[in-house]
């Protein structure tokens, strides 16, 4: 039994004609009769009562047509789901993230996914590079939202964000009434920062634009996330240099300042080789892009 039987079954019960049924199915009306025929075979009853002026459905017709009917409308819903699938629109999508990211763009990148494919599930899981990485490699993650560089080279990414480093200052430090700051106002400064087996990238790159201007930050305090690090800042015990959408976390006692000639820092999404392909991924990336580009003014 094949859905084409099915579906010529429908069609004469609904018109009660051979003659009309083969024009709706598109076939000549005595390959519709043999259709008729095979699938009364196949059933083992008869279907249909065949008069000269029209054709009835017997009652085990009757009954038929209602499971007929069910099956076309499952095996419809079954092709509308693989569809949707290859085009992105139904499925799961687990994405890493490193933790300042909640606090810029990425809120704004999954909330329009979710209102274009409300249908995908949306997993989001905090970890640093090193663990997002990991998690790739493993099939734990889909998808990873980290700061350059990527060390597996069994991973693909794509730079989303580019992001400048400015300056968190205590609000009532002196330096905080200026609109804008040079690296060489903060030489005499205390600075809070990661530990560097953390973030070995960023601490690296922060130590080399420092010395490019004759000092060495002196830390006097390492934490391990953001928030801590800027609660330090508000506290008085230092100043610390982030990327600039971490100035979105509003904290009592903070004050963002722009640096001259600060350099970036590139945000990149992160995949396993191989997987680019995958159509989710690919409409999360389409959507970030839009996202990001609205958000820059580009």
């Amino acid at each position: 039994m094949e859905l084409r039987h099915l579906r010529h079954f429908v069609a004469l019960a609904e018109e009660e004609h051979f003659g009309r049924a083969a024009e709706r199915v598109f076939v000549v009306q005595q390959a519709l009769s043999n259709s008729i025929r095979n699938l009364e075979e196949e059933v083992g009853v008869p279907l249909v009562l065949r008069t000269t002026r029209r054709v009835q459905l017997t009652p085990a017709g009757q009954e038929f047509l209602i499971g007929a009917r069910e099956t076309l409308a499952l095996a419809g819903q079954t092709v509308e789901r693989a569809r949707r699938a290859a085009r992105g629109e139904v499925g799961r999508l687990s994405i890493g993230f490193v933790s300042g990211l909640a606090f810029g763009g990425l809120p704004e990148i999954v909330r329009r996914f979710r209102e274009l494919y409300p249908n995908v599930s949306v997993d989001l899981r905090e970890l640093t590079a090193q663990e997002q990485e990991a998690a790739l490699r493993g099939g734990q993650v889909n998808i990873g939202l980290m700061l350059l560089p990527v060390r597996d080279p069994n991973l693909d990414s794509r730079a989303l964000w580019r992001q400048p480093l400015v300056a968190a200052l205590p609000a009532a430090h002196p330096l905080a009434r200026k609109r804008r700051l040079k690296i060489s106002d903060l030489k005499a400064e205390p600075f809070v920062f990661f530990p560097r087996q953390l973030r070995a990238t960023y601490f690296d790159q922060v130590m080399r634009w420092c010395a490019s201007a004759g000092f060495t930050p002196h830390v006097v305090q390492e934490a391990i996330e953001v928030p801590t690090l800027l609660s330090l800042v508000a506290a008085g015990v230092g100043v610390f240099l982030p990327i600039e959408f971490f100035s979105r976390l509003s904290l009592p006692g903070v004050a963002y300042r722009p640096i001259e000639d600060a350099p970036t820092v590139d945000i990149v999404a992160v995949w396993p080789r191989g997987d680019g392909k995958n159509p989710i991924l690919r409409a999360f990336l389409t959507v970030a892009e839009e996202v990001l580009r609205e958000g820059s003014g580009k």
